[in-house]
């Protein structure tokens, strides 16, 4: 297979592949974290959706399971954040993403501990701050993406370029890559790694319910949508909460009352229990490519494969 030309990501993540699994709320626990790592690429505990105490559950999980780096995803927009940028500290995590906040607010801590610390941006405007904010790289993430996303929906392919240009510091390229022509792509516009969500969310080892994945597996083109952009921007696929949602903000409802219908473990409930009617189905625009759900292994045997194949091609 052909090999990946940059090896910057690699070397700084100590991994085979410069491929990184999106850090989900409600999908990537210690299982899917772990199998992804032991596949050679970078795996994610996404700590959004979990107090401290469970966080500490996962990551020891993932240590078990796994004897490879290992990263965390912790959203800063959370009251919990500092409880669990200190729970993973605990346990020895070394790796961290933040999102959703300010890349200054634990990145000099997070440094002096001797912590590599990537901060996910939606803007060049952004990447620059968090260049000097001192991070180790960037998460160019477009608006394809599922989950919170970028208010100004600057897509993937126009970012990631634009990003290139405005810092000198890693970028890692995220939104609307589900294969290895994605992969191909993200390289040629300037990225030295990629992040993949949605694609590792459809795998064996993802937490997502069956219901869910098999959700993704019958998307179509034009099935999710972002929304909530009074409250907090997200990607979701469309579904019956999802148009209660579109009818409040027909009727102008205020971000209080978006906030209210939204209500608590939206998210859990269809995501990992399954409920797609009522759940929040947090998703990005490549589940529409999606047609299958295999192990983790065979999932990133197939990006390569397929990245190899594209370059061969071109």
């Amino acid at each position: 297979m052909t090999p990946f030309k940059s090896k910057v990501i690699t070397d700084l993540f100590k991994i085979e592949y410069p491929i990184i699994q999106g850090g989900m709320v409600w999908v990537s626990g210690s299982k899917l974290a772990a199998a992804v790592s032991n596949a050679g690429c970078l795996g994610l505990v996404g700590a959004g959706s979990m107090k401290p105490d469970l966080l500490k559950v996962h990551l020891e999980k993932a240590s078990k399971l796994c004897q490879k780096p290992i990263g965390v995803n912790i959203p800063l927009l959370y009251e919990k954040a500092p409880e669990q940028i200190q729970t993973a500290l605990d346990c020895g995590i070394k790796i961290f993403f933040t999102s959703a906040g300010s890349p200054k607010k634990y990145t000099k801590m997070l440094k002096d501990s001797g912590c590599v610390v990537i901060h996910v941006t939606s803007s060049p405007e952004l990447a620059i701050k968090c260049e000097a904010a001192g991070v180790d790289a960037i998460v160019a993430e477009g608006f394809e993406a599922g989950g919170h996303n970028g208010r100004d929906e600057i897509t993937t392919m126009s970012l990631i370029p634009q990003v290139r240009d405005a810092v000198s510091i890693p970028v890692i390229a995220a939104g609307g890559i589900g294969d290895g022509r994605g992969i191909a792509a993200a390289f040629a516009l300037g990225a030295d790694g990629v992040q993949l969500g949605t694609r590792f969310a459809a795998t064996k080892e993802s937490s997502a319910h069956q219901n869910f994945k098999e959700a993704i597996e019958k998307a179509k083109s034009g099935d999710t949508l972002l929304t909530m952009k009074d409250l907090v921007p997200v990607r979701l696929l469309k579904n019956k909460f999802f148009r209660d949602i579109i009818k409040a903000e027909e009727n102008c409802a205020s971000p209080e009352e978006l906030a209210s219908i939204l209500g608590k473990g939206r998210a859990k409930k269809g995501m990992l229990e399954g409920d797609l009617d009522e759940g929040e189905l947090e998703i990005g625009q490549i589940s529409a490519l999606i047609k299958n759900t295999p192990t983790v292994s065979e999932c990133v045997l197939d990006l390569i494969k397929s990245y190899s194949e594209t370059l061969k091609k071109l």
